[in-house]
């Protein structure tokens, strides 16, 4: 039988089976040999002796190691439009981490009914959907049905500053799960002996962590070539001179010449060229 790991405490592992039950799940020994099972993972198991056995895990897409989470579709990147002010060289940094990882991020910016006419934001916000990124604005009085649309059916991790809304947005989506995922908050803050795990709660017919997502950006396992590759941003560009061209300073560089055209946005390639100063490095940001 094959199922979705849920939800991880200690050794035990919630499964969701495919005829939509929930089932508490023991790992066999032979996987503790290898990669161990993560909340995301799609597993084989069996009934044994009246206990639920994880026998096999099965091809991972992609995985994170904060928030420990395998098969992720998307980040959903929450951030302000003001209070705190919308910081695109904060996003473009989530965004490269999360492409590094084969996941596809989604841009979500709150608090729009703040925004003055002039605002810098619409400028912003222009710049990433000419990039090809899904950008889903949210104000108070507005319908949240695309944030729920851009849900159903994915693997989603959020990720964004404290204070830019994500406790309304997630009230506003599925009180039970805001409900819930406060509660887990609490708990975590009462002791460092409390229980910590990830866990999936359904929401606008998809899946989503509990998790805010990355604590710090992380660039200390982040090869500056490989990153290079999975900008969105840089992969119709053509092919560069040099096959290990990393869009920094070499010649016939066709990143470059887009940037200069107007092609490519000048603001992400800033942002990238100042990202890959930081390659095996580590960067708090909450």
């Amino acid at each position: 039988m094959t199922g979705l790991i849920i939800k991880i405490v200690s050794n035990q592992y919630t499964v969701h089976t495919e005829d939509g039950k929930d089932v508490v799940a023991v790992a066999m020994g032979k996987l503790r040999l290898g990669s161990k099972p993560l909340v995301g993972d799609r597993v084989e198991y069996e009934l044994i002796d009246d206990r639920y056995a994880i026998q096999k895990i099965l091809p991972r897409t992609n995985y994170l190691v904060r928030p420990a989470i395998a098969n992720v579709d998307q980040a959903m990147i929450v951030m302000s439009a003001v209070e705190p002010d919308f910081s695109p060289r904060l996003v473009d940094k989530l965004i490269f981490l999360i492409s590094y990882r084969f996941i596809e991020p989604v841009l979500v910016i709150t608090k729009m009914d703040l925004v003055k006419e002039d605002s810098r934001i619409y400028e912003y916000i222009e710049d990433y959907r000419n990039s090809g990124y899904t950008v889903i604005t949210v104000g108070a009085d507005s319908d949240v049905e695309y944030v729920r649309e851009a849900l159903r059916g994915r693997i989603t991790v959020l990720t964004g500053q404290s204070g830019v809304g994500k406790s309304t947005l997630l009230n506003r989506l599925d009180e039970a799960f805001a409900t819930a995922t406060q509660e887990i908050s609490r708990a975590r803050g009462r002791g460092k002996h409390t229980t910590r795990h990830t866990q999936l709660y359904e929401v606008g017919e998809g899946l989503i962590a509990d998790t805010p997502g990355f604590s710090s950006l992380d660039f200390s396992r982040i090869d500056a070539l490989t990153l290079a590759g999975r900008i969105h941003d840089f992969q119709n560009a053509g092919e560069c001179r040099f096959k290990d061209c990393k869009h920094i300073n070499e010649p016939d560089c066709r990143v470059k010449k887009k940037v200069e055209s107007g092609e490519i946005s000048r603001i992400r390639y800033l942002n990238y060229l100042d990202t890959v100063k930081l390659c095996n490095q580590k960067e708090d940001w909450e």
